[in-house]
């Protein structure tokens, strides 16, 4: 695909995205700082919502400092007091978006406790804070979409040693149904992004980290019925629909090149 100015586009990629599409929407975004939590903050603003873009990385977030729409602000997603302080901070929050994870490795021999503790505090109980302190007001209105990044890695596929991240990922699957089924007659809507392999800089560091780098990142591509790893910009394309899909609640939605067919 090529872009107005004649230079190429990513697969997947939309020249345009309707600027009004979030218009009057407040839209908040947690790890928001690089790969698909920055792509989804930038997407949302350019749809029109005022979006808060979050990370505990302030170095990472500055790259969106003056970008049309978008405020940034530092929250720590494991700090209840902090998460309820930012929220009650911000007041309506239309559209939230749960990106911040981390991927462990290992089978479940591998992982120590400490590790599986972690991966839980922030893959799940990070949303469930979040999820916490905009609720109410979302009731309120009787309206509202959370989306929250699972992944294919999860109840919807088993991969070869992520056993912690599986099993955090698949209670994000869960909670998100929970979520959907118990509000679904409040207008709030709950949905999953469940990616495959992506192009972000934790991927990057995590083929660094194999000792190998052409060869990891061989493995992974090798792995893709599509030939090719995913862009943030693509995963970034569902974050926007599903924050206007009125009548879609309590999906898992995959989006990973054909690797779960």
């Amino acid at each position: 695909m090529v872009g107005d100015d004649g230079t190429s586009l990513p697969y997947g990629l939309k020249k345009e995205i309707d600027v009004s599409t979030l218009q009057g929407k407040i839209a908040v975004v947690t790890a928001a700082g690089q790969g698909i939590g920055r792509a989804s903050a930038l997407a949302y603003a350019k749809a029109g919502a005022t979006v808060w873009a979050t990370d505990i990385n302030e170095t990472a977030l500055a790259s969106l400092n003056g970008v049309a729409n978008v405020q940034t602000a530092r929250l720590d997603v494991l700090d209840s007091a902090g998460v309820n302080a930012f929220f009650e901070k911000i007041g309506r929050v239309d559209i939230l978006f749960n990106c911040a994870g981390v991927v462990h490795g290992g089978t479940v021999l591998d992982m120590a406790d400490k590790d599986l503790d972690f991966a839980f505090d922030l893959n799940v109980r990070a949303m469930i804070r979040t999820i916490r302190a905009v609720l109410p007001g979302m009731i309120e209105r009787q309206d509202g979409a959370i989306i929250n990044m699972a992944s294919i890695a999860s109840s919807s596929k088993g991969v070869p040693n992520r056993c912690a991240y599986g099993v955090t990922k698949a209670a994000v699957i869960g909670l998100t149904k929970s979520v959907a089924a118990d509000y679904v007659a409040k207008g709030i809507r709950c949905n999953a992004i469940c990616p495959g392999t992506v192009e972000s800089p934790s991927l990057e560091e995590r083929m660094r980290a194999q000792g190998n780098y052409d060869e990891a990142r061989a493995a992974f591509i090798a792995r893709q019925p599509m030939g090719r790893l995913g862009n943030p910009e693509e995963i970034a394309d569902l974050a926007v629909y599903l924050a206007t899909a009125t009548y879609t609640t309590g999906q898992a939605y995959g989006i990973d090149g054909g690797w779960s067919i």
